[in-house]
């Protein structure tokens, strides 16, 4: 029998409507209750429209070095599943590439700052 699954996203937001509480669940997950997250991205396709739909959030308590880690993983996530849909090992070289560089760069600038 086919299941549709849930995932659901909760956010609390302050005065000023700016996140300050994040969770995430999926039913058919492996985690049986809401995780606290610091930060999303949510990506969607509308195919009709052929425009990408986003969600960004994170709260207040995420730093600027975490931000940095989470778009490092997020830009080599998205290089794994362009090559698993696309199988193009060279796209996906320079899109990792591009995501070290960056990640080299946001180390250097941190360490001149502090």
């Amino acid at each position: 029998m086919k299941q549709d699954n849930i995932i659901t996203i909760k956010v609390s937001t302050d005065e000023n409507k700016m996140p300050e509480k994040i969770t995430w669940q999926a039913t058919g997950s492996t985690v049986p209750n809401e995780q606290l997250v610091k930060a999303a991205f949510v990506s969607l396709w509308d195919g009709t429209e052929k425009s990408a739909l986003r969600i960004d959030l994170w709260t207040n308590e995420m730093m600027v070095d975490e931000m940095a880690d989470f778009y490092f993983q997020t830009l080599m996530a998205m290089a794994d599943t362009y090559k698993r849909a696309t199988g193009d090992n060279a796209l996906t070289g320079d899109m990792k590439d591009f995501a070290k560089v960056f990640y080299q760069k946001y180390k250097a600038k941190a360490k001149d700052t502090n």
